[in-house]
């Protein structure tokens, strides 16, 4: 649990070991869970709210309850429920309720956290409301779980506009901190990438160029959303494997495009209106960034042709 002897300042250096940059957002969270807070980090999907969080839960050395938001979360999931079969022999005796994720951290004072919470239904929520407003919920047949000290609700969501997404009522905002997050920066993104890549040594320059591919993706005129960091990382995962199917080097320029075609044209969405195909857009944006500079695995003694549709660089 939370204890109130913990050294903020302590637990944000061993944090910011594990997390590239995000000092201020690691300041903060460390602040809010401290303060004994609830908090609701908000930002575009792979921004790193997931790890910043879990690192926290680690360092802090609290139980960690994971809760996928989504329309199918129902109260009861989200509780716990009776065994059905147990009841029918037994009755409905404490011992046989199953605890969902909410109630076992109010049992053991862990972190509830939940992604994507602005995709949990009203109902769902408004149980969450009770829970922090009352620091305990009534099960029917179960009776009152406590929350026990350490209880906090830890929770991340994507903007509002994104698919499947739904605003969050006054009552949940009045009742957490909430912290706004973006996109890292391009030295912090390529550092992600190196360490997600790590394995395949890479050259630094070329995983440069790919961040810089991927990041590029975020303002294209015709994209609405453009890819996280995770397309880096995946562009950079492919390419080293295709490298070795075709006995080339990831950054050579069928590789380079191919792997960045697989890791990039499903993760943008285009805006509404538009005719072109995210591949085209893809190699688009490829050619920017590498043009024929492409590295062709020392095939020839010169540099490598890039593929069809890949020819110059703007």
């Amino acid at each position: 649990m939370v204890e109130a002897q913990v050294d903020p300042a302590m637990l944000v250096e061993r944090i910011g070991e594990a997390v590239v940059g995000r000092r201020r957002e690691i300041e903060l969270v460390v602040a809010a869970l401290v303060a004994s807070r609830h908090i609701v980090i908000e930002g575009p999907p792979g921004t790193g709210k997931s790890t910043l969080l879990r690192s926290i839960a680690d360092e802090l050395g609290v139980g960690f309850e994971f809760v996928e938001g989504n329309a199918e979360l129902t109260p009861a999931r989200l509780i716990g429920h009776f065994d059905p079969a147990r009841v029918l022999a037994e009755g409905y005796d404490p011992e046989v309720f199953v605890d969902g994720p909410l109630a076992a951290a109010l049992r053991d004072g862990s972190l509830l956290y939940i992604e994507e919470i602005n995709r949990v239904p009203e109902e769902t929520l408004n149980v969450l409301i009770t829970v922090m407003s009352e620091g305990e919920l009534h099960v029917p047949r179960l009776g009152r779980l406590a929350a026990a000290p350490g209880f906090r609700l830890v929770a991340a969501m994507n903007p509002f506009d994104a698919i499947g997404t739904a605003r969050i009522s006054g009552a949940v905002y009045d009742r957490v901190c909430r912290l706004a997050v973006d996109y890292q920066s391009s030295a912090d993104e390529q550092e992600i990438t190196e360490r997600e890549s790590s394995e395949a040594a890479l050259d630094p320059k070329w995983v440069e160029q790919v961040v810089e591919l991927v990041r590029l993706t975020r303002t294209h005129s015709d994209l609405r959303v453009g890819s996280s960091v995770r397309g880096a990382i995946d562009m950079c995962a492919v390419a080293n494997s295709l490298a070795t199917v075709r006995g080339s080097s990831p950054s050579a320029g069928d590789v380079s495009l191919d792997a960045a075609l697989v890791a990039l044209s499903g993760r943008v969405r285009l805006r509404e209106g538009t005719s072109r195909s995210t591949e085209d857009i893809v190699r688009e944006l490829w050619v920017s960034v590498f043009g024929r500079k492409a590295d062709d695995g020392g095939r020839s003694e010169g540099k490598g042709t890039a593929p069809i549709g890949a020819t110059t660089a703007r």
